[in-house]
């Protein structure tokens, strides 16, 4: 990877830019907005919302204003919690299209796999919903289809009466936390991974040894964080509403971290803390 525009290719073909502009917790109105406009101005082309962060009309909103093609950005949303299901999903991404004014998605994920109104009934519901998404992918309203937050056993499950295999799974994933049976499991099918909060969300900048490196290497913690999530194949999604930061997070394509430090990065255990189980979640 060499610069922002760069590439990995799903496993239906659909190319998908290296790195994502994140928007968790980021509010909708103008903070969403001047966020998302700073970073399609700094080159980012690849935005990531959700339903569930309620931020969707702005994004849409600077995605329009920014006199780029549609074509030449590439939107991921996600199914909120409360809409699983065949019905609801379809009614809920639609909802999603509307909120962003445009006419499809490029890549639309389940969010949770075992949301806690569908703790009895995962499995089918989660069914119910990979086939209305199905069902928009044949339209060609969704150019990818993908999970996020799933193991490998909710994997299993939806593989048993989806068509169409999850091309990615967006997971948590930061130094010391890489999740390594559910990441075994991903490569194995040839499903990307997509790292959020790569940067622990701030946790990291507190940890002595990648401060080390932040000076060792002449960058910014930051940097250091989101080139090993690009050097351990994974697709870092780092957020900020700081214009300066935003260019900053950007700036990872002129250096490369040695296998050693790289591998040091991954051993500084829960260093950002733990993850959420997906199947007890409380939400």
């Amino acid at each position: 990877m060499k610069n922002l525009t760069d590439t990995y290719v799903l496993n239906n073909g659909v190319k998908i830019p290296c790195i994502g502009f994140g928007t968790w917790q980021t509010p909708e109105g103008e903070v969403a907005y001047e966020s998302v406009k700073a970073a399609l101005e700094c080159g980012y082309r690849h935005i990531d919302t959700a339903a569930m962060y309620g931020n969707e009309a702005s994004v849409g909103r600077a995605v329009k204003e920014s006199g780029i093609k549609r074509e030449d950005i590439f939107i991921t949303s996600k199914l909120g919690n409360t809409q699983h299901g065949y019905e609801d999903t379809k009614e809920a991404f639609l909802q999603t299209l509307a909120n962003l004014g445009t006419d499809y998605l490029d890549l639309y994920l389940i969010h949770w796999p075992n949301p806690i109104k569908y703790r009895d009934s995962w499995q089918s519901a989660n069914a119910g919903s990979w086939k209305a998404m199905e069902e928009f992918y044949e339209q060609g309203k969704i150019r990818a289809l993908g999970i996020s937050n799933f193991l490998p056993h909710h994997i299993d499950t939806l593989l048993e009466t989806a068509k169409i295999k999850p091309a990615v799974n967006q997971l948590r994933l930061c130094p010391g936390l890489t999740q390594e049976e559910v990441s075994a499991y991903c490569l194995k099918h040839d499903i990307l991974l997509e790292a959020y909060s790569p940067l622990g969300t701030g946790k990291l900048f507190t940890v002595e040894k990648m401060q080390e490196l932040a000076a060792k290497y002449g960058k910014s913690i930051a940097q250091v964080g989101i080139r090993w999530s690009l050097q351990m194949g994974y697709l870092p999604l780092p957020k900020s509403v700081t214009p300066s930061r935003i260019k900053e997070n950007a700036e990872v394509f002129d250096f490369t971290l040695t296998e050693e430090d790289a591998a040091v990065i991954a051993g500084l255990a829960e260093c950002c803390g733990g993850v959420a189980d997906p199947d007890l979640t409380n939400f």
